[in-house]
């Protein structure tokens, strides 16, 4: 820990650096690898969407041993058209979900889980949920998503700068993408705790990226005053200065969240839990990455097409030029030595 700890104050005070805004391309095509396989995944397989989006009918058995088998040929014997989602709720219950049902169909699938699993047919509990009440959802969820990031974006143009504003929002856009694509490519349903799931994860990475734009904003303040650093230089070295604190926050969010996928929803078998904890595991460790390579060269990049920018780089480059040329150069024995190899002179006693 203590070696953890000391590196940190290393990249703080600048002793050990990595480049991230230098290498941005290579984040960049490691992004876009993600972002092609989260198309491929929607294209090919698309979102499985809920009852609560696109209607539909949802039947509850408790019965302790009830199987996937058992429950799949009851629908079937019930003549149900189309494909049924079918899983189990821990130990005891069993969930059915199929199409939109009208009553007698709605009849057919209760009597025959009832018939199937022993059980009493008001002891299933029996949700149905209208296309329209889903189209309604969907449109709300759509309103909220689109409002938040207009809200976002007006607050952090105008607490930091309209740049600030576009590569944040740049960065929530990638998560949002990967983090579906990989819902997608998994196929677990979208359910109101998914929607739920994604709007927390668009504040998680917000949240970073504010702590990484703040500390850059500290370290160019009067960057062009100075000459001494580039915008690139400064935003990298804000990078370096909150990547500890970046991972470590990181680290404490994803544990209990992995508790809650792996545990609660992959051992214990919550079901329920599994739609909110996939969304939020993925987004998290998704919006660490764009927080620390992705928004910062965004930024940088932007900044760096401004003509202050610009002419603050030349100066930068010609200091630095000037600096290395300007040492003397003596000659001893032929070589050529700068002021650092210069041989040690023996003083007389």
């Amino acid at each position: 820990m203590s070696k953890f700890s000391g590196l940190g104050g290393r990249l703080y005070r600048g002793e050990t650096s990595i480049d991230f805004i230098g290498r941005r391309r290579r984040w960049y095509a490691i992004s876009g690898i993600f972002i092609l396989l989260s198309i491929a995944a929607l294209s090919l397989q698309g979102l499985h969407l809920g009852i609560e989006f696109k209607g539909g009918s949802s039947f509850t058995v408790t019965k302790a041993g009830a199987t996937v088998d058992q429950a799949r040929a009851a629908v079937t014997s019930a003549g149900i058209p189309g494909e049924s989602i079918i899983q189990t709720i821990g130990s005891e219950k069993i969930r059915v979900q199929t199409g939109a049902l009208d009553t007698a169909q709605n009849n057919a699938v209760q009597d025959a889980l009832a018939a199937k699993f022993s059980v009493k047919v008001e002891s299933i509990d029996t949700q149905i949920v209208g296309p329209s009440w889903g189209k309604e959802i969907t449109r709300k969820a759509l309103y909220g998503l689109f409002g938040f990031l207009i809200c976002v974006m007006l607050y952090l143009a105008m607490a930091f700068e309209p740049k600030m504003a576009i590569a944040a929002i740049a960065a929530v856009v990638h998560d949002v993408f990967i983090t579906v694509g990989i819902y997608a490519l998994v196929g677990f349903d979208v359910t109101p705790a998914t929607v739920i799931g994604f709007l927390t994860i668009l504040g998680y990475s917000l949240y970073d990226t504010v702590v990484v734009f703040d500390k850059i904003r500290e370290n160019t303040r009067t960057i062009t005053a100075s000459s001494k650093s580039t915008y690139s230089q400064a935003t990298n070295l804000a990078v370096n200065q909150t990547l500890v604190r970046s991972m470590n926050t990181s680290l404490i969010a994803l544990l209990p969240v992995g508790s809650i996928l792996f545990v609660g929803a992959g051992l214990l078998g919550a079901g329920t839990l599994k739609d909110l904890s996939l969304a939020l595991f993925i987004g998290l460790a998704v919006g660490t990455y764009s927080s620390i390579f992705i928004a910062p060269p965004v930024l940088a990049q932007l900044r760096e097409k401004e003509p202050a920018m610009q002419a603050l780089a030349k100066r930068v480059g010609g200091r630095t030029a000037t600096a290395e040329t300007s040492a003397p150069v003596v000659s001893v024995g032929g070589e050529r030595r700068g002021p650092r190899n210069q041989p040690k002179r023996k003083h007389r006693k």
